[in-house]
């Protein structure tokens, strides 16, 4: 049965694509089928005396977080993440993402169903990377990075649905519970070629769904664990926001416009150097086993980079700000976000947020992947 669904999917994917590209489509549908190939439901894995205790408590939890993303966020109740695959790999796909020497501005790709977003998905690290290489000769700022789960918008809930993955069954209580969420979020509401909105709307439910988790449901170690990390990653976010400002007025700056990029280069150097002394100072305050988890990113820091993770940040504000005017009503709130989600431009959507929470939308980049006026 698995194999027949497997089949329809590549048959499907491949339908999509037209004659474009049919390389790229024939990889993301043979290793999306291979992904579904290894999944088991996870009774299955519940009751193989080969899987390991600590595997299957984590498992059991999953569960727990399954049913209450369904019960206590209004997330859909199917067959995703009910089921679980051992990839024997570090990530699901590597992401390539682009940008130009002086812009945060992210490169656009189109697909089916997706639409226009601002990256590129490989299921193989080394195909990932010569993409990469590609974009470089176009005189682009480049970035590779690894990606532990992705959504397929419920559209192939008919034929498993998403599963868990080993790629991050190991996550810490908190970080398990806001990732299914996020997922999840993205089968409620997806906007074809808004890559902010999107990434944006799914961070703000993960968010406030994983502290109604962690305070409902988890245990005073977890809380503790999740709060020292969160701590953290809420510092750097702060730090990468404030660089991704900076940069802009870089690139928006007397010098950009008048095309003197030798000047521009060195007011870029000069807000690099300084993310990154803040960076090394901002570290020397944090403890705990995760103090260097983002040494690896701040080493490779790039356009490219700041562009995607402002793809996950830079409209959560106005999404918090949203859930809390619907009076935390989960249905009101999606109602809302759909009402939102429908208008036809990217423009039109920042303003009706900013009516909505009053939250003035100014953004340190526009990641929003070409759908202005479209």
């Amino acid at each position: 049965m698995r194999a027949a669904r497997a089949c329809a999917v590549a048959a499907a994917a491949l339908l999509l694509s037209g004659c474009a590209d049919l390389g790229y489509y024939w990889q993301s549908a043979s290793g999306h089928i291979d992904i579904m190939r290894a999944a088991r439901p996870v009774p299955e894995w519940l009751a193989d005396p080969a899987t390991s205790a600590p595997l299957k408590a984590k498992l059991e939890l999953t569960q727990r977080i399954r049913r209450f993303a369904s019960a206590e966020l209004g997330l859909p109740d199917n067959a995703s993440y009910k089921s679980y695959a051992d990839l024997h790999r570090p990530a699901a796909v590597w992401n390539v993402v682009a940008a130009p020497p002086y812009s945060l501005t992210l490169k656009s790709w189109c697909f089916p169903v997706a639409g226009c977003v601002g990256y590129r998905g490989y299921y193989s690290e080394d195909a990932a990377k010569a993409e990469a290489e590609a974009q470089r000769l176009l005189d682009l700022e480049v970035a590779v990075y690894p990606v532990p789960a992705y959504s397929t918008l419920g559209w192939m809930n008919w034929a498993g649905g998403d599963p868990l993955l080993s790629t991050f069954i190991g996550y810490p209580e908190g970080e398990l519970a806001r990732l299914v969420f996020h997922e999840l979020a993205h089968q409620v509401l997806y906007v074809p070629g808004d890559t902010v909105f999107n990434e944006s709307y799914a961070t703000a439910v993960e968010r406030i769904g994983g502290a109604m988790w962690l305070q409902r449901e988890a245990g005073e170690p977890a809380r503790r664990e999740y709060a020292q990390f969160d701590g953290q990653r809420q510092d750097f976010r702060a730090l990468a926001l404030n660089t991704r400002r900076a940069l802009t007025q870089v690139y928006e700056s007397p010098e950009a416009k008048a095309k003197d990029w030798p000047a521009v280069e060195a007011l870029k150097k000069a807000a690099m150097a300084d993310f990154r002394a803040r960076y090394a100072e901002l570290k020397k305050g944090w403890s705990g086993p995760r103090q260097g988890a983002y040494d690896g990113w701040v080493a490779r820091a790039n356009n490219a980079a700041f562009g995607a993770q402002g793809a996950y940040d830079d409209l959560v504000p106005s999404f918090e700000a949203l859930f809390e005017r619907e009076g935390r009503s989960w249905p009101r709130f999606y109602t809302e976000v759909r009402r939102i989600a429908a208008l036809p431009t990217t423009d039109e959507r920042r303003s009706a947020l900013q009516a909505a929470t009053g939250i003035l939308q100014t953004h340190s980049s526009d990641n929003n992947n070409g759908d202005h006026g479209a």
